[in-house]
């Protein structure tokens, strides 16, 4: 792969992923983690991604997510799927949910009449709910994670495990019917984890693209997830694999 196209192709990821890591980089394109770390800093340089600590993360994603970004990546379907997911949010709810690009579009989505609970590991999405009036907004806090813009840790960890949360609301970074749900970023996933245990539904949110993909960490099985909410038509033949392992699609 010549240069051009391994540039092209690292930008695709971590547009789609947010956050890319340098060894799952190596072993897609098939060339060493010397040759990707060199290409995220010419990356880097020119201001098309941020590099860190063995990866890189999208400017759209680390950026101010307070106010609207144009150039968050496939935007326009992240706002469709937020849509649906507010149907699914009912008064009375204690609603537990993470954070991402998405995650803050349903959140500024919500109707001003809505009445509930939102419990939340993002700070982002935590100011995006108090501009509503009706909702009570809970952080579950520990240290927040600069890459993934969340709270993470053993504390974090402790009082999502002492909730009984209505819905878990959060966005996945790969999902694939044998594999599940998964993620690049260790504690992520065991925040994670750990909302997924702490409720009586599950709603994952993600655009289509990342369907039938696969990140290194796995976060949980199919069984785990009730409901998949994607900018496809529920009857997409895209999703009849996930229909048929019990998941419900909107």
């Amino acid at each position: 792969m010549l240069k051009q196209e391994r540039h092209a192709y690292i930008l695709h990821q971590v547009n789609l992923h947010n956050k890319v890591l340098s060894s799952t980089l190596s072993d897609e394109i098939n060339v060493s983690e010397d040759t990707i770390r060199r290409d995220l800093q010419e990356l880097a340089d020119i201001g098309k991604l941020i590099k860190v600590h063995g990866g890189a993360i999208s400017h759209s994603f680390y950026g101010n997510s307070f106010v609207s970004q144009p150039n968050v990546y496939s935007l326009a379907n992240k706002i469709t799927i937020a849509k649906k997911a507010v149907s699914v949010i009912k008064d009375g709810m204690f609603v537990l949910t993470g954070g991402g690009t998405t995650i803050i579009e349903m959140a500024r989505l919500l109707p001003a009449s809505l009445k509930a609970t939102f419990i939340t590991t993002s700070i982002q999405a935590a100011l995006e709910y108090t501009n509503h009036p009706n909702i009570e907004v809970i952080i579950a806090g520990d240290k927040i994670s600069k890459s993934s813009k969340i709270t993470v840790g053993v504390e974090s960890i402790e009082r999502l495990k002492k909730i009984k949360a209505d819905l878990c609301i959060m966005g996945v970074n790969a999902i694939d019917v044998q594999y599940g749900v998964s993620d690049n970023d260790w504690d992520v996933v065991q925040t994670k984890k750990a909302m997924i245990e702490s409720s009586q539904k599950v709603v994952c949110l993600t655009i289509a693209e990342k369907i039938n993909t696969i990140q290194p960490i796995h976060v949980c099985g199919i069984n785990k997830i009730n409901m998949l909410v994607t900018e496809f038509p529920a009857n997409d033949p895209k999703l009849s694999e996930y229909v048929n392992a019990g998941v419900e699609i909107m």
